[in-house]
C-alpha cells in the first residue's frame, strides 16, 4: 500500500550511457594533468640560473667571533674585498665581520647571524689568473680558526674547481687559499696554491707608483675609465 503513494525508496534505473560519459571525462581530467607535467620546467641537477660565472665563498664555524676577509684579484690586478666591493667583474656580495655587528633584522627587531661566510662572484669572463686569500682581520680567540674556501664555475652547469680547508691563527695572518686560471671561454685552465700577498701587493704597488690603489684595490686605467 505504502509502496503505491512511493513512500519506499527505488533504484534508479541503470544509465549505461551517463557512466560512460562520467569516465570519459575521469581520463580527459587525467590526460590534462599529465600534459600539465610534460609542459612544466624540468629540475635538472647543476643547472644555476645565474648573472654570475663563478661564485668564490669562505665560510669558518658558526657564531665564532673571529673577523675573517676574502680577498679576489683578477687578471687585469683589480681586488674586490670589504673596501671596495665592485671591481672589474668582482663583486662582493657578502662581507662577515664575525661577532662584531653582524645581525639581521626580523619583525623589526635584531638578531644575532650564526653564519660565517663571505661571498665573491665573477660577473663577467676575463681570461687570466684569479687569486684567492683569506685574511685573518681580527683575532679575538688567540685560537687557530679553520676556514674553509670554495671555488664553483657555474655555467653552463655547476662545477666545483676548488674545495680545500686551511688555518689561520693570529691577526694579520694571511693566506692564498687558491689561484685559477681561465682561458677566453671561461674554462678553468690551471688550478694551483702558489702563495701572493694582496695586501702587500697593492700596498707596494701604490708606494713605487704603480698602478693599484691600496684605498679601493682598483687599478689606476679601470679608475680612468669609470670617470670618463
Amino acid at each position: 500500500m505504502m509502496d503505491d503513494f512511493g513512500l519506499y525508496p527505488r533504484e534508479e534505473p541503470f544509465d549505461p550511457l551517463g557512466v560512460m560519459l562520467f569516465k570519459a571525462l575521469q581520463v580527459i581530467a587525467f590526460l590534462f594533468f599529465l600534459a600539465l607535467l610534460a609542459v612544466s620546467p624540468d629540475a635538472k641537477e647543476g643547472k644555476i640560473d645565474s648573472k654570475a660565472e663563478f661564485l668564490i665563498t669562505l665560510d669558518w664555524p658558526d657564531n665564532h667571533p673571529d673577523d675573517l676577509d676574502l680577498f679576489v684579484q683578477d687578471p687585469a690586478g683589480n681586488i674586490a674585498w670589504y673596501r671596495h666591493r665592485e671591481a672589474g667583474f668582482l663583486t662582493l656580495d657578502r662581507d662577515d665581520r664575525g661577532g662584531a655587528n653582524n645581525f639581521i633584522i626580523v619583525a623589526g627587531k635584531k638578531i644575532a647571524s650564526p653564519i660565517r661566510e663571505e661571498i665573491v662572484t665573477v660577473r663577467g669572463i676575463l681570461a687570466g689568473e684569479y687569486v684567492v686569500n683569506v685574511s685573518h682581520f681580527v683575532a679575538t680567540t688567540g685560537e687557530p680558526v679553520t676556514a674553509s674556501v670554495k671555488v664553483q664555475k657555474l655555467n653552463p652547469t655547476a662545477q666545483v674547481v676548488f674545495d680545500n680547508k686551511f688555518t689561520l691563527d693570529h691577526t694579520g695572518d694571511e693566506k692564498t687559499a687558491v689561484r685559477f686560471k681561465i682561458d677566453p671561454e671561461g674554462k678553468v685552465v690551471n688550478v694551483d696554491q702558489r702563495p701572493k700577498s694582496l695586501l702587500e701587493t697593492f700596498r707596494s704597488s701604490w708606494r713605487n707608483g704603480g698602478d693599484l690603489d691600496p684605498r679601493t684595490g682598483v687599478s689606476k686605467n679601470t679608475a680612468r675609465i669609470r670617470r670618463d
